[in-house]
């Protein structure tokens, strides 16, 4: 008896499971994620599919809404590494930049760049619901 449990819907084939394709077509280097994960695509999916529920986008949102500059670059920081490590550059560069003006202590609106990260990880959650 398997331990792994597969959706309905996966189970059924009513809907696919994410591919590397759909990480490219997101805008993530690929080959380079999977190049830190020793080519073991298995693995890179797995991580991948981790990173839209890391509690660290909504400490950022958090953080940022209450102007609580420490919190938020705290978080800024932690989702650089990981997006980072995972090479998802959608989320990656919006994040480190925003980690750099966070560590700096600007005082700049930075609201339009936390909406971008918004939307990547949206966009991300999507695609690793497929």
């Amino acid at each position: 008896m398997s331990l792994i449990r597969f959706p309905e819907k996966i189970a059924k084939g009513e809907c696919k499971t994410m591919t590397i394709g759909d990480l490219i077509d997101f805008g993530a280097d690929t080959q380079e994620g999977l190049k830190r994960c020793l080519n073991n695509e298995d693995f890179y999916l797995r991580m991948v599919k981790k990173m839209p529920g890391d509690a660290n986008f909504q400490k950022l949102y958090d953080a940022m809404k209450t102007g609580d500059q420490d919190a938020a670059f705290a978080a800024a920081h932690a989702l650089k590494g990981a997006s980072g490590n995972l090479a998802l550059t959608p989320i990656f560069a919006p994040v480190a930049e925003l980690t750099e003006l966070l560590r700096a202590h600007t005082r700049q609106d930075c609201t339009a760049l936390v909406e971008t990260i918004r939307r990547a990880q949206e966009t991300l959650s999507r695609i690793c619901a497929e």
